[in-house]
Parts: structure tokens; C-alpha cells; sequence
């Protein structure tokens, strides 16, 4: 079981498929994609420190850092992440999962004790590489001695766990316009009496 763990939420990629837009900063049902994401760790866990690597923002509150150079890609990102986690186990998200849930998570920390860590695997059967939950430690040895820039490279070596994504969507994370509209039309659309934050 485990009882102390912090997040990584990965937000500062080009969101090249969404036209360049401010992907973490979209709507939807009244909260931004990052605000979602970072409400469903704090739910999960209240204590949790939750580093984001990306541009500041007003909300939600958590420590905001940035990589280098910024859009450098998700093992930067990290790199510059992971010094700021202090328990001995985290959860590694990107920024655009709107379906995230605290029961997600939960299933993640039930399935990592005794290896590594451990990932989500989507309905299609892919693992979902930044949606997981990792041993502190381990994640900085794999760090160190890497020097590539593929994400999978660095955490499929850990032999995680995966957990499957039952029920879910066939589309976990958002990375079109297209994708953006079926989650509003399923979760509900943005406030529109909000200025969208970022």
C-alpha cells in the first residue's frame, strides 16, 4: 500500500495536433485539462506535492518549473520535474487526461508495490506512459544513467506493472480538436462565463 506520493504533470509540449494551443489550458466542464488532473492527485492523495513542468498559472496551485530548453520533450521535462518530488513514490501524468480519476490512481498505487512502478494500458492495449505511478528512486537511477529521448526507452526497461483501463474511453488523453469535442460533449462544455486561464 502506499501512503506517500507526490505527482509530476508533464504540460509544457507545442500541442502540434491542436493547432498550437494552450492544450492544459482548455476548458472543459468548467475546469482546465491541468486543473483536472492535478484535482483528481489531490483527491487521491490531499497531501501530495504536485510539480508541474510548464508555464506558471494562476491555478491550480503547485509548484511550477519549466525544462530546458522549454518543449524539449517529455524526458526533460521530467528531468526537470523529478528533483522536486520528495516521497518515495509519484505519479508521472500529462497535463490532458480528462478522464482521470482518483480511482485511476488508486489502481495504479494498488498494482506498484513490489516492482517498479506501474501504468495505465488503454482500451487498444497500449501503455499509457504518462499515466502512472513510479518508484522515486528507481525513476533517478533509470535518469541518470539515460540518454535517450524516448519516454518508452527509459520506462519499459522498469518492467511495470500495467493496469487495465476498464470502462474507459477509447481515448484517454486529448491530443485533437476532434478528441477536445467529444469530451465536452460527454463531460459538458466549458463555463463560458470564465475567461479561459493561462
Amino acid at each position: 500500500m502506499i501512503e506517500n506520493l507526490d505527482a509530476v504533470v508533464l504540460a509544457g509540449g507545442a500541442a502540434a495536433r491542436m493547432g498550437g494551443a494552450d492544450k492544459p489550458g482548455l476548458a472543459v466542464a468548467g475546469r482546465t485539462l491541468l486543473e483536472r488532473v492535478v484535482d483528481a492527485v489531490r483527491e487521491h492523495h490531499p497531501g501530495a506535492r504536485v510539480t508541474v513542468v510548464g508555464p506558471e498559472r494562476d491555478r491550480p496551485r503547485a509548484r511550477y518549473v519549466r525544462e530546458d530548453p522549454p518543449g524539449g520533450g517529455p524526458v526533460p521535462a521530467l528531468r526537470a520535474g523529478l528533483p522536486h518530488v520528495g516521497a518515495p513514490w509519484f505519479a508521472l501524468l500529462a497535463a490532458d487526461l480528462p478522464y482521470l480519476a482518483p480511482e485511476h490512481l488508486a489502481a495504479l498505487a494498488a498494482a506498484a508495490p513490489g516492482r517498479d512502478g506501474a501504468v495505465l494500458v488503454d482500451a487498444a492495449g497500449r501503455a499509457q506512459w504518462l499515466t502512472g505511478v513510479w518508484r522515486t528512486e528507481a525513476l533517478r537511477t533509470a535518469l541518470a544513467d539515460y540518454g535517450g529521448r524516448s519516454l518508452y526507452g527509459l520506462l519499459e526497461p522498469l518492467d511495470p506493472a500495467r493496469v487495465p483501463l476498464a470502462g474507459g474511453p477509447g481515448d484517454f488523453d486529448v491530443d485533437t480538436p476532434e478528441a477536445l469535442e467529444r469530451v465536452r460533449a460527454e463531460l459538458g462544455p466549458p463555463d463560458r462565463s470564465e475567461h479561459p486561464r493561462s
